[in-house]
């Protein structure tokens, strides 16, 4: 849906910019957990677990704001291959936000291992105990972040074209400060 606001409210930005952090912790803390056998393995992996389902929730909300609120449209000028390309990366990052998250606490579950968050909060397993099953879901958890990881540096590195090159005020659109569009 798109709306006829310049720039995403004051939620979306907000909801963009915390995942954007969390995404990025997440890429990182899952290297640094499937780096090391040490006793770091352990804390990296409950601030794993609590991170990605916080990521999920993020991106259940992130989605509801965005169908409830719209988003800016992109630049007439824009070549419509350069739409499309906007448009399935959006696609692949609202797929990726919300599936390696399932996909961990399926893989977990699989394991039958607990998913134990801070705070001791136990989330129920989705998926029985099954080894093959786990050995699927953990080579997917495993590819996938790498394409999330490449995805996620497209989405930089176009936001940065936008900013930089064609300077058409895409990026201004989602940056976390700013002049608030007063249509919203």
């Amino acid at each position: 849906m798109n709306g006829t606001h310049t720039q995403f409210t004051f939620v979306q930005r907000l909801l963009h910019w915390l995942m954007a952090i969390g995404i990025l912790a997440m890429l990182f803390i899952g290297v640094g957990m499937v780096s090391t056998i040490g006793r770091q393995y352990v804390p990296l992996l409950a601030t794993h677990k609590t991170l990605g389902i916080a990521i999920l929730v993020l991106a259940v909300l992130r989605l509801i704001v965005r169908f409830i609120s719209g988003s800016p449209k992109l630049p007439a000028d824009l070549p419509e291959p350069m739409k499309l390309a906007a448009y399935l990366s959006h696609v692949g990052l609202y797929a990726l936000m919300l599936g390696m998250p399932l996909i961990g606490w399926a893989m977990m579950s699989a394991a039958a291992y607990p998913i134990v968050l801070y705070g001791g909060i136990l989330l129920p397993p989705i998926l029985p105990q099954s080894d093959s099953l786990h050995t699927l879901l953990w080579n997917a958890h495993f590819y996938l972040a790498f394409a999330f990881f490449a995805l996620v540096l497209m989405h930089i590195a176009a936001a940065l074209f936008h900013g930089l090159v064609r300077r058409d005020g895409v990026l201004q659109t989602m940056l976390p400060v700013g002049g608030d569009d007063p249509s919203q």
